[in-house]
């Protein structure tokens, strides 16, 4: 049952599967989702930082090793999560992984790699879960992008082509499972202050001044900034909401 305009933004009931939920965004996108009621289930490849999440979060989570990249695997665990949590409303598509590299120095493999997890993994587990998204009777998608896909940076040309392929992949998916009542969204985010953004920037200080330079709001984001709207995207809030792809990044792609 939808919640009352008084809960707009109520999960509860809901059960959400995060993948690359153990850390960084994924971890902020599924300590945003318990907050507003409803059990979490962080998926990875990393059961310690799994388990971390679980103890922070709390009872309402649970922890599911998954490594998206390994497609013969993914229908046993949907089903065996499907037994265990009940139907699956709602899908966090945000594991992934990046490849810094000039593109002429890039070979296929190593675009294949990107490809297989960011692209065909998440595809994989969506159409694995469509069986209980359409159960939910009001299901939920939310694909993680990037910056990368809004506009052109160097040296990242595989990592843009798997992040702009989900650009088409909610657009399809938004009008096809619409009739299900399965909304289809992604949240694109900008330069978020994550282990991972400083670990890149800890010898390029120049470059991080530049893209806060450029910033309107003079600062990078926090992983909680795209927890949140990944939650409102799942909420309620948005139930008229689809295909659309939300960018949370301080004005960065609009500043000059």
């Amino acid at each position: 049952m939808v919640p009352s305009n008084s809960q707009p933004f109520s999960l509860t009931g809901q059960t959400a599967l995060i993948t690359g939920g153990g850390t960084g965004i994924g971890f902020a996108a599924a300590q945003s989702l318990a907050a507003l009621g409803a059990r979490v289930i962080v998926a990875g490849r990393r059961e310690k930082e799994l388990a971390d999440a679980v103890r922070e979060i709390g009872p309402s989570a649970s922890a599911q090793v998954l490594d998206v990249a390994e497609l013969a695997a993914i229908p046993a665990i949907v089903k065996g999560l499907r037994a265990s949590h009940g139907p699956i409303g709602i899908l966090v598509n945000n594991a992934g992984i990046n490849l810094k590299k000039p593109f002429a120095e890039t070979n296929d493999a190593e675009l294949l790699r990107l490809l297989q997890t960011n692209v065909v993994g998440a595809n994989s587990l969506t159409h694995a879960l469509l069986p209980q998204l359409r159960e939910s009777g009001r299901g939920s998608v939310v694909f993680i992008s990037s910056m990368a896909a809004l506009f052109g940076l160097p040296k990242v040309t595989a990592y843009s082509i798997s992040k702009s392929a989900l650009t088409g992949a909610v657009r399809s998916l938004a009008v096809e499972l619409g009739e299900h009542n399965i909304r289809v969204n992604a949240v694109a985010p900008g330069w978020i202050d994550t282990e991972m953004t400083r670990r890149a920037f800890a010898h390029d200080q120049p470059r991080k001044q530049k893209i806060i330079d450029r910033t309107a709001l003079g600062r990078m984001g926090e992983p909680a900034d795209i927890g949140w709207a990944v939650a409102y995207l799942c909420s309620p809030a948005a139930k008229f909401v689809t295909g659309t792809i939300l960018t949370v990044d301080g004005g960065a792609s609009i500043g000059f």
